[in-house]
This record gives structure tokens, C-alpha cells and sequence, in this order.
């Protein structure tokens, strides 16, 4: 299995690049092929400027190219999971027996089961771990621990769907001021959402855009040594 290099960017009129190798799941296929998801997007130029590595433009713009599609895609799941986790708890908060909890439950479990497993079965592997990025900026939590403490339906909904999208950590965070990607993330996301491409949901937590661009931006300027 061939390894491709995802290049990290930094979101400033200029920037470095750096590489990190990953592994592509089989099932990624369909990513080489032409983008055809229609509504604005976003140019690789609009986010980095680096005449000194035009070498990587190429391959950084396709790997780009790749993620954006990934988040444009599962971004509506995190989204529909952060507003269903909040529709939950103010059920939960009027229910007082467990009798009645259980019954809303399994309301709940039925509602995921026929709503989402259809569409989660096409995703890859790598859009599962985004997906679980995206959830936890929504919601504030990792997927593993939703499932802890939503038992009855969560549980049953990603045991049985995420089993197949293997090599997932269900613990992972969203942290843009420290991963690479998700910093790449992120500034698809705000850009999707001025744009109208995506619906805007506020993170769980803050995030300072401009904060983070000066902290990426000293970074890469560190690593190269200038």
C-alpha cells in the first residue's frame, strides 16, 4: 500500500509546509477522482502562499483538495449529533423514572439506527476519523465518552458502526491549536461557513481563529529556522 504525504499548511499569506506520511484506506478511492461537490470551495491559495515550495504545490493542493471534501461530508453528522445530544438531555432532564428513560432510549437508539447507519456504512476510514474530530468540537466530548455515559443508544449505534472503520480512536480530540489537520480543519470550516457552504454550529468550546494563525505561523517559521 503506496504511503502519501499529507502536507500540514499554515493559514497566512505565507507560509511553510511540512509532510507527514499516512497510510490511505482502500476505500479512499473514490477521493482521486475529479471533485464534483457542487457550492463554493476553497483554492489552496487562499490558504497558503509559499513561492519557496512550489514543488509540493501539486501534491499539496490535492491532498487539500482530499480533506476538504472529508469535512465537507462528514461535518452534517457532528453537526446532527451535537443538536441530537441536546434535544436528548432536555428529554432526559423531564423523564424520572428508569422505566420512562429506557422507553426514550430506545426511541432514541431506533431514531439513530434508521437516520445514520445507512450513511455511515459509506463512509471510510479516514472519514470516520474525522467524524470523530468533528464530533468532539461539537459536542465537547470524545465519542468514547458519549458512549459511556449515553449507554442504551449510543452504545449500541457505534459499537455496531464503527467496528468496521477499523483503527478509529474513539478517544481522539479536536485540538487545532496543537494537531496540524485540525488546524486545517478548522479553517475549512470557518471558510465553509462564510461561504454558505456549510451551516455554521459554534464549536462546544472557543476557538481564536487569528490566534491560532500566529501560533502556526511561528511554528513553521521555527522549523525551518527562520
Amino acid at each position: 500500500m503506496k504511503v502519501w504525504r499529507f502536507i500540514i499548511t499554515a493559514f497566512l499569506i505565507t507560509a511553510t509546509a511540512v509532510a507527514q506520511e499516512e497510510k490511505p484506506d482502500k476505500r479512499d478511492d473514490y477521493l482521486n477522482q475529479p471533485d464534483t461537490i457542487s457550492g463554493p470551495t476553497i483554492s489552496l491559495d487562499e490558504v497558503v502562499i509559499d513561492t519557496r515550495k512550489s514543488k509540493l504545490d501539486a501534491e499539496a493542493r490535492r491532498q487539500f483538495a482530499i480533506l476538504q471534501r472529508r469535512v465537507y461530508k462528514v461535518y452534517p453528522y457532528a453537526k446532527n449529533t451535537a443538536t441530537n445530544l441536546t434535544a436528548l438531555n432536555a428529554g432526559m432532564a423531564k423523564l424520572k423514572s428508569k422505566k420512562d428513560q429506557k422507553k426514550y432510549f430506545k426511541i432514541v437508539e431506533d431514531y439513530l439506527d434508521n437516520q445514520f447507519k445507512p450513511q455511515l456504512k459509506k463512509l471510510s476510514r479516514k472519514d470516520g476519523q474525522i467524524l470523530v474530530k468533528l464530533i468532539y468540537r461539537q459536542t465537547g466530548n470524545s465519542t468514547y465518552d458519549l458512549i459511556r455515559e449515553y449507554k442504551s443508544g449510543w452504545k449500541a449505534f457505534w459499537s455496531n458502526n464503527t467496528a468496521r472503520l477499523f483503527d478509529i480512536n474513539l478517544k481522539t480530540k479536536y485540538q487545532p491549536d496543537e494537531v496540524g489537520e485540525d488546524y486545517l480543519i478548522e479553517t475549512i470550516l470557518v471558510r465553509a461557513f462564510q461561504s454558505g457552504r456549510l451551516q455554521r454550529q459554534d464549536a462546544a468550546f472557543a476557538i481564536d481563529l487569528p490566534k491560532l494563525k500566529e501560533y502556526w505561523s511561528d511554528k513553521m517559521s521555527a522549523s525551518t529556522g527562520e
